[in-house]
């Protein structure tokens, strides 16, 4: 028989998707958890799939669970990994999750808010139960009863992690997209230029430099920090590294670079910008995080 909950069931994906990558930081794994969800989902017999009078609402609490039970054992596989970690960077096109891109404009702000490289890192810094409350009720907009049903405490104790969560997000004005997007060009010419002074004078002198390469490519694996240990480091980069071709491109909702060699993309760099300047760069160089990029 026909599962009469399936479209419903099935148009549940953009949102199983969605939540899982602002929850693990991986388009790969959140893909994973999606499939895990609806299966599920089909493991129900047809009895019990018609007793559940909200699928939509099943399938998140579920899809929160499993990535609930993923970040409680993050903390050991990062330690197994090679280097800094950082979230995956994802282009921002229709393609990432199969479907159209949102009309509603509400949909257009989540998109860009919750998924920047900036309040990515913000999130990955916070506990497993801090993380899930937060997304799921400030970005997400569920109740406290719904969100305390999913993390398995009371709704006072999930108000409070929602909060201690809210305290780590910077609340500070930040620059608009054709700002960020004039320092980002600005930062790709001086680096073609090699012009070492005009990459000081973009680059904040507390300006932090991360890169992660999982060991799947060359790639520093101290942080750098400074704005002139960042510009020398650069610099060296476009004297000894291979000869790359940096292209302006949307990051994460934010303007971003990628840098293309022999049509394969081999970094993505996602920036943060406070005042003008840069305060963060994020080199994405792992081939395993790189997958949807040289995919499109």
């Amino acid at each position: 028989m026909t599962d009469p909950h399936l479209p419903g069931v099935i148009g549940e994906r953009r949102q199983l998707i969605n939540l899982a990558y602002r929850l693990l930081g991986s388009l790969a794994e959140a893909e994973d958890v999606m499939q895990e969800t609806y299966a599920r989902w089909y493991a129900l017999s047809e009895r019990q799939r018609r007793e559940v009078m909200a699928p939509g609402a099943w399938l998140t609490t579920v899809a929160s669970r499993i990535c609930l039970d993923l970040l409680g054992s993050a903390r050991a596989r990062r330690e197994r990994y090679v280097g800094e970690w950082i979230p995956e960077p994802i282009p921002i096109r229709s393609e990432w999750l199969d479907g159209p891109a949102p009309v509603d404009p509400a949909d257009r702000v989540t998109l860009d808010e919750s998924i920047s490289m900036a309040f990515l890192i913000v999130l990955d810094s916070m506990t497993p139960a801090e993380r899930v409350a937060f997304v799921l009720h400030d970005v997400f907009r569920y109740s406290f009863a719904e969100v305390a049903d999913i993390v398995g405490r009371t709704p006072a104790a999930c108000r409070q992690l929602a909060s201690s969560a809210r305290r780590r997000i910077q609340t500070s004005q930040e620059p608009s997209t054709p700002e960020r997007t004039e320092v980002v060009r600005d930062f790709k010419r001086a680096w073609e230029t090699k012009d070492i002074e005009a990459l000081i004078g973009l680059l904040d002198p507390q300006a932090i430099a991360t890169a992660d390469s999982g060991g799947l490519a060359p790639a520093f694996r101290v942080p750098i920090n400074g704005s002139e240990q960042i510009a020398h480091t650069w610099m060296q980069i476009a004297a000894h590294g291979p000869a790359i071709t940096l292209l302006e491109r949307t990051v994460n909702g934010q303007p971003g670079l990628v840098a293309q060699l022999d049509d394969t993309i081999v970094s993505v760099y996602a920036f943060d910008i406070a005042d003008g300047r840069i305060t963060r760069i994020w080199a994405i160089r792992n081939p395993e995080k790189l997958r949807p990029w040289t995919a499109s």
